[in-house]
């Protein structure tokens, strides 16, 4: 193969190439500080943002599609949230004492979900997620978890995937994606405290899609063998709809878990729910019964003042629908590209797209919530990484900042511009694979 493109991308990111070189010998990871932000050569380091655009230390500017990890639906730099952080700075960056705008903060998630009786802040969705386990085992005096494979929660030992270097998870069961014999075997035991499932389907609101009958079962399953059932909503809370994937589904937990959105840019992570579950929060609860939780960033001042701007923008869904609407756009014309280039792949889902690679089983009667395979090992199957990732490396050269060429995370910043720059880019990258053979045949169709 020719691998000008890779000649060509160190040539144009020289002072990104120099401050790689540095960090490796600070990061063990191969000089990132996120498993997403590893690529060969190196992703570029950027300077600054706004709206849907980013710029890097080299001066090439992207239309940015991984907007901070799916946290920034309102694109980088909204005025509202950048003049909250301003304000509150000058104030002071942390209290150490309840303040006013932690009240305003749960009142606006409140209203927004239905399931959040109350609401307990901590500074990560993956610390709400480890909440989630614990109240769920207080309440239900069980131990055991109910998980799904494909479904990611975050790293810690409970929620990483089975059998992850170092971890113990010897209470956890993992049960297929879907797979409602296996979940209603596990559930009739009366072992399980918690079933937890990723809001959306397996991996970034639905890379793996969450079929939605099995979704308005789960709760129901769940409560027929007094087991709790927690939606984990860190990526699609607020994103999907104003109450998040649980109302898209129509569905209503016994607690859920958001982050991301929900901090307008800044760190943070809840556990809502409900009323009687949370109460071992409640300082009066009887020592057996009582779980203590502390957490410097709980609530920050900074985090906050943030969250309080951007969930005020949320409440009537028009970002909502802004990012959707050009996520719809962009996924039905790369399609068009796709087909016309017979190149056996698809892009699907709704603000958040996936680049799917493989033999398509189907064409979906709804993109927004099924992918061309229903099977969960062919939609995460490997062996075609290489490929998205240098169609990744491609799209970055052309000016489109993507997860890896697989994902495109959408905000209501992005306009009709930039979905027909992206399309044209997109449409080069795969002329460009095409011409220099990098797309294996397997997905070439005659």
């Amino acid at each position: 193969m020719n691998d000008s493109l890779t000649t060509t991308y160190l040539e144009t990111h020289q002072r990104s190439a120099a401050l790689h070189e540095e960090a490796v010998q600070e990061f063990a990871a191969d000089g990132a500080t996120h498993v997403a932000r590893v690529m060969e050569p190196f992703r570029p380091y950027i300077t600054h943002a706004q709206g849907s655009r980013k710029w890097d230390v080299d001066g090439n500017e992207y239309i940015d599609y991984i907007m901070g990890h799916g946290a920034l639906i309102l694109g980088h730099g909204h005025p509202a949230v950048v003049r909250a952080i301003r304000e509150q700075a000058s104030e002071g960056l942390h209290f150490g004492e309840s303040h006013e705008m932690e009240v305003h903060w749960a009142q606006l998630i409140s209203r927004m979900m239905p399931v959040a009786e109350r609401v307990e802040f901590c500074a990560s969705g993956q610390e709400a997620n480890m909440m989630a386990i614990r109240l769920a085992r207080v309440f239900t005096g069980r131990r055991k978890v109910l998980r799904f494979a494909e479904n990611y929660h975050g790293w810690a030992d409970e929620l990483i995937y089975q059998g992850a270097p170092g971890c113990l998870s010897e209470e956890v069961t993992v049960v297929p994606f879907g797979a409602r014999a296996a979940a209603e075997a596990a559930l009739r035991t009366g072992e399980y405290a918690l079933v937890l499932s990723e809001g959306g389907g397996g991996h970034m609101a639905g890379q793996v899609p969450m079929d939605l009958d099995f979704q308005r079962l789960l709760p129901e399953m769940a409560r027929q063998n007094g087991t709790l059932y927690c939606v984990d909503e860190v990526v699609t809370g607020f994103r999907d709809a104003p109450g998040g994937w649980q109302a898209l589904a129509g569905v209503r937990p016994d607690l859920s878990t958001i982050g991301k959105c929900a901090g307008g840019g800044l760190p943070v992570g809840a556990i809502v729910g409900r009323e009687d579950v949370l109460s071992a929060l409640d300082p009066r609860t009887t020592p057996d019964k009582r779980i203590i939780h502390a957490g410097t960033w709980n609530a920050n001042p900074l985090s906050a003042a943030a969250g309080v701007a951007a969930c005020s923008l949320y409440l009537d869904g028009e970002p909502q629908r802004k990012a959707r609407e050009m996520a719809r756009r962009f996924r039905d014309g790369g399609n068009e590209v796709l087909i016309r280039k017979r190149v056996s792949a698809r892009l699907y889902s709704r603000s958040i797209v996936h680049l799917y690679m493989g033999p398509i089983e189907r064409e979906p009667d709804s993109l927004d919530f099924m992918a061309p395979s229903t099977d969960p090992g062919t939609i995460m199957d490997r062996q075609f990484l290489p490929v998205s990732e240098r169609f990744g490396l491609h799209l970055l050269q052309r000016g489109i900042a993507a997860f890896h060429g697989a994902m495109y995370v959408f905000s209501a910043a992005h306009t009709q511009r930039d979905v027909d720059i992206t399309l044209a880019a997109f449409e080069a990258s795969v002329d460009a694979m095409l011409e220099e053979g990098s797309i294996p045949s397997e997905i070439l169709l005659s």
